[in-house]
């Protein structure tokens, strides 16, 4: 059976953070911290390039999983923010479902932590809303990889699709040329062999 490829689009897609809080984070080993850490913030700075709507959540701030990262915070200040009292699954929260239908988008690109759970959850909750659901796997993190594979396969196996935040880049700018510069410099700001690839670029149109 052939399928269709369903492209993201940056005029039909939001940005979902859920649970990127402090006390969660510390629970991520299926990526190195710094990395991991590395990797939501490249996301992040995604959504700001494209001009995508973003709707932060946390759970039970107040327990132990702790406050939402500050860079988010500091990043979206006036993105919809909803500290979810006590729901796990974040659809589960009036508030959170609201913010999401009030981007107007049909493409949800999801990350959070943890993947089986923070992750998993409304992405299913939002599959079955019928919402395209693109889940972002290195953004995302979990305990190690058997509960990140296993929470891959379910929501694969539900429709949504796996990406890394460069493939998510990469396809929401289609080309190159709308914007060699500003894409460069997003890209080498979070892989630091990247940057090899600018220099290059740099001095050659410079030597030109």
């Amino acid at each position: 059976m052939t399928k269709t490829y369903n492209r993201l689009d940056k005029s039909q897609a939001a940005v979902l953070l859920v649970d990127h809080q402090a006390g969660l984070m510390s629970l991520v080993r299926d990526i190195e911290p710094d990395k991991f850490k590395n990797n939501v913030l490249a996301l992040a700075d995604c959504a700001k390039y494209f001009g995508l709507p973003t709707v932060l959540t946390t759970s039970f701030e107040d327990g132990p999983n702790g406050p939402l990262a500050p860079e988010l915070k500091a990043m979206f200040p006036e993105a919809p923010f909803i500290p979810r009292p006590g729901q796990i699954n974040a659809w589960d929260n009036a508030d959170f479902v609201a913010a999401v239908k009030a981007t107007g988008k049909k493409q949800l690109l999801i990350a959070g932590v943890v993947t089986e759970v923070c992750v998993a959850f409304p992405a299913l909750s939002a599959i079955e809303e019928g919402y395209d659901v693109f889940v972002v796997t290195d953004a995302s993190g979990t305990f190690n990889p058997i509960t990140r594979d296993a929470a891959w396969q379910r929501m694969t196996q539900a429709g949504a699709q796996l990406m890394s935040w460069f493939g998510v880049a990469c396809e929401l700018h289609r080309d190159w040329r709308n914007d060699i510069e500003g894409l460069g410099t997003l890209f080498s700001n979070h892989i630091p062999d990247y940057r090899n690839l600018i220099t290059s670029y740099t001095t050659v149109k410079g030597s030109k």
